[in-house]
């Protein structure tokens, strides 16, 4: 890549800096609560706005039927490709699709409301930032590309999806399942400054326990759910402390942990509850196998409702995301990115993990080479992601931007 490219990425970037904080805005704007996840509106205003700036943009609208039975309402995929010539596919991917914004907000979730050099909104983070980081890192490239008279080689592509909160199925895997897309390399959306090249997996299971519903002035008449529940949380919290010995040695990762995060069942005060059902949420470090735990799990839970006689138990998968690792390849994505990081921010940008799952391992699992990249904060919590004020330093959208942008420069570069 030709040096004098990046000074004029970086004048490109801050040339088109306004524009790029009015999109953000409008992806905050539209909400994308899921669930119940009816997003497709929400994909069909960023088709337009895209198309206002030069973009083709491919609708990929996931059957109603399919989209019914993940539990969501509406679902639209949008690809945006830009061919160069031959060479390297670069995949650019984010979310859409957010969690409920819940009580404790200060600030309008939905007005992508600016203040002392934040953004605020549902989402404004993770990862609708980077709707709008790798949108205006494509233009900026391709502004400067023209101004320098640079040949760029190989293809760019925007892959922007809906369902990340329920797994990725009907998002990435959708599209790389029906061959929408084959890319040989691929960033997704970051949610720090820091590159992410692993994560933790994570299955979720939801577990009924039935009982037999009696009067209460005569519990021994029937068989109570509640503490066959009880018991199966006892055998489960003892199991916890256990995971602690298991120690990734991936850095930013350190055990497997587990959370029961909701619980509901019984029908009125005077009558022994029949049915309880909890949920519950197991994190898979990268060393694990993911059909290993869910057996011990499994094991776990059965073994602590038999022990309740007349009790019995369903237990069903919700979700599995198995773990993403480093795939050969990935090397060069990190290069760049450090690279340019590095000039950008003016410090080492450092080569983690993080404890969370990403669709990410999606593009893992279909052995494409990637990392996570993209506008945040030092840390997912400064940002307040997924929680109230969920917030975004502007500064840093301009920087991710130019650091993903100039990235993207070298990975196309002609020759």
């Amino acid at each position: 890549m030709s040096t004098d490219l990046v000074p004029a990425i970086d004048a490109a970037v801050d040339r088109l800096f306004d524009e790029e904080v009015a999109f953000l805005r409008e992806m905050v704007r539209v909400p994308t609560d899921t669930p119940p996840g009816d997003n497709a509106r929400h994909a069909e205003h960023t088709a337009t706005l895209l198309e206002a700036m030069g973009f083709d943009v491919e609708r990929h609208e996931v059957p109603r039927d399919e989209v019914a039975a993940a539990g969501l309402v509406s679902l639209t995929n949008l690809i945006v490709r830009r061919r160069f010539g031959d060479g390297s596919v670069v995949a650019l991917n984010a979310h859409g699709d957010v969690v409920p914004p819940g009580e404790g907000w200060t600030k309008p979730p939905y007005d992508g409301l600016v203040e002392d050099g934040r953004m605020y909104g549902r989402g404004v983070a993770v990862s609708k930032s980077d709707f709008a980081t790798y949108a205006f890192a494509l233009r900026a490239l391709e502004a400067a590309a023209r101004e320098r008279g640079v040949r760029l080689a190989g293809t760019v592509e925007l892959h922007l999806t809906y369902d990340e909160e329920f797994g990725g199925a009907l998002g990435p895997a959708w599209l790389l399942r029906r061959g929408l897309t084959q890319p040989d390399l691929a960033i997704a959306a970051g949610f720090s400054y820091a590159i992410v090249n692993a994560h933790n997996g994570c299955l979720q299971l939801e577990v009924t326990l039935h009982g037999q519903a009696a009067h209460a002035a005569m519990p021994e008449t029937g068989v109570d759910a509640l503490r066959a529940a009880n018991a199966v949380l006892d055998a489960l919290y003892a199991l916890a402390p256990t995971y602690a010995a298991r120690r990734s040695k991936v850095a930013g990762i350190a055990c497997p942990t587990l959370n029961v995060g909701r619980i509901e069942g019984g029908t009125n005060t005077n009558v022994v509850p029949a049915k309880v059902t909890m949920r519950l949420d197991r994190r898979i470090i990268p060393e694990e196998d993911p059909a290993a735990v869910e057996t011990e799990l499994r094991a776990t839970i059965e073994g602590a409702a038999a022990a309740v006689p007349g009790a019995r138990v369903d237990i069903r998968r919700l979700m599995l995301a198995r773990p993403l690792a480093p795939r050969p390849g990935h090397e060069r994505l990190v290069a760049a990115l450090a690279r340019h990081g590095a000039r950008v921010f003016g410090e080492p940008i450092p080569v983690t993990a993080t404890p969370l799952y990403t669709d990410a391992r999606l593009y893992g699992e279909a052995g494409v080479p990637i990392v996570l990249y993209g506008a945040g904060p030092r840390t997912i919590l400064e940002a307040n992601a997924k929680r109230a004020d969920e917030n975004l330093r502007l500064d840093d959208l301009r920087r991710a931007t130019r650091v993903v942008a100039a990235a993207l420069a070298e990975l196309v570069a002609q020759g």
